[in-house]
């Protein structure tokens, strides 16, 4: 396990107190502890973007035979054909048209010396061929003779069987995600069915009693939710379903609901109540009932009192939890960078969130945590460029419409306009 950062024993404002650690060693420890995921059969054409589960290797050859990459004739000069120089038929050469053939036809004719035959893109190349004449450089004598007009090199235009792929080549490995090229590539091999990560069971866990449940609840100083709709439509756009509870700010409800999930779900995920507050139960619950912490409080910001926790169940199984501050902002960052790396990770897909590297337009002033902020990014005569929005604070959503980018920011650096910085497409 990567041991928590060390930190100056003075309490010098909020991110300095002793026992942080970085985002880099949350997300380590993430990839260290988590458990892969069940395995299921899909049919390939219902697989996007889902995680292999194993190697897959040809049990083809690609092409499936020799081929013609052009509409053209397959020629087969004679002996007496001068050559040009060496492995070049001669401009003017002729030959005897004896027939055609198409794609998805086999080609039964074998073409002797000083023959040629009408062929057509992707066609078996039939024996005898040495090269293939596209149409463009081929003049019709007649009915039965043909004309090349410009010298054309031995075996041009003929794609040989298995030149990009053999027998037994690996195609894709466990743990790679099935883009939409992914699968073409694989249909392309035969490959009809694929063994992949099950989608993880997800409770979504949305706590606060300032939550309101209709406008009459705003004259009593509650507020709407921004938490639920935000984690929903991330996990709709990541195709994958979750269950939403809502719960009071009690330990009792708190105790309840969290013993019920943690034997059905694989992930909790759950937003406020894992600060220090008089009414954040997630964490003391979780513990009381057997959590065992891997890690809380990360040195960040938004999102410190990050919480990730695990339930081993008596099976051997189990469920993780992964507790995000309730400020919206804060739930925000912690899905696109903890949640991702936490479904990546059970997937066997063992990165942290693939990012960029971006300079700086503007000057930003030093902070005691490592900061993400909500940027915008442009191109600049080739030069990829991030811009700060304003509203940063972990309570403030609208700079979201504007925003494609999160951008990590070092902990007490200042940073200049120009300097490169890392950042995660959003």
């Amino acid at each position: 396990m990567i041991p928590p950062q060390v930190e100056s024993a003075t309490y010098l404002g909020c991110g300095t107190e002793s026992g942080l650690i970085s985002i880099d060693q949350a997300l380590a420890l993430i990839l260290e502890k988590i458990q892969l995921s069940g395995t299921e059969t899909l049919e390939l054409n219902a697989a996007l973007n889902r995680y292999l589960a194993e190697d897959i290797f040809s049990a083809i050859q690609l092409p499936l035979f020799s081929q013609s990459a052009v509409d053209g004739y397959a020629i087969n000069p004679t002996d007496s054909v001068e050559h040009h120089f060496e492995d070049v038929i001669q401009a003017h050469s002729q030959f005897t048209l004896i027939g055609e053939i198409r794609a998805g036809q086999s080609a039964e004719l074998t073409l002797q010396a000083g023959q040629a035959l009408r062929i057509f893109t992707g066609a078996e190349i039939p024996q005898g061929t040495t090269t293939v004449a596209r149409q463009e450089i081929v003049q019709i004598i007649n009915a039965e003779s043909i004309e090349i007009t410009e010298h054309l090199k031995i075996h041009a235009d003929i794609r040989d069987a298995g030149e990009e792929i053999t027998v037994g080549q690996l195609l894709a490995q466990a743990g790679q995600q099935l883009s939409v090229g992914a699968i073409a590539s694989l249909s392309m091999a035969g490959v009809q069915q694929v063994q992949v990560y099950q989608y993880p069971k997800i409770a979504v866990v949305i706590t606060g009693d300032e939550v309101a449940k209709s406008s009459a609840d705003f004259e009593a100083g509650k507020i709407f939710d921004a938490n639920a709709p935000l984690i929903q439509a991330w996990f709709q756009q990541q195709n994958q379903k979750v269950d939403i509870f809502h719960v009071a700010d009690t330990a009792e409800a708190v105790n309840s609901l969290l013993a019920d999930l943690n034997q059905k779900y694989d992930l909790i995920l759950t937003t406020g109540g894992v600060s220090v507050g008089d009414y954040d139960f997630i964490r003391p619950v979780a513990l009381d009932l057997g959590f065992q912490q891997i890690f809380w409080k990360v040195k960040q910001k938004p999102g410190k009192p990050m919480l990730f926790a695990e339930f081993i169940r008596t099976d051997g199984s189990v469920c993780y939890l992964l507790g995000l501050p309730g400020n919206p902002a804060a739930v925000y960052v912690g899905m696109h960078i903890y949640t991702q790396t936490v479904l990546n990770a059970l997937q066997g897909h063992r990165h942290i969130p693939n990012g960029f590297k971006a300079a700086l337009t503007h000057d930003l002033k030093a902070d005691a945590r490592e900061r993400i902020l909500r940027m915008s990014i442009s191109f600049d005569q080739a030069t990829l460029k991030v811009s700060s929005l304003s509203n940063q604070q972990s309570h403030m959503l609208s700079n979201l419409m504007h925003a494609n980018a999160l951008v990590r920011i070092p902990a007490g650096e200042k940073i200049h306009a120009g300097q490169s910085v890392d950042g995660f497409f959003i």
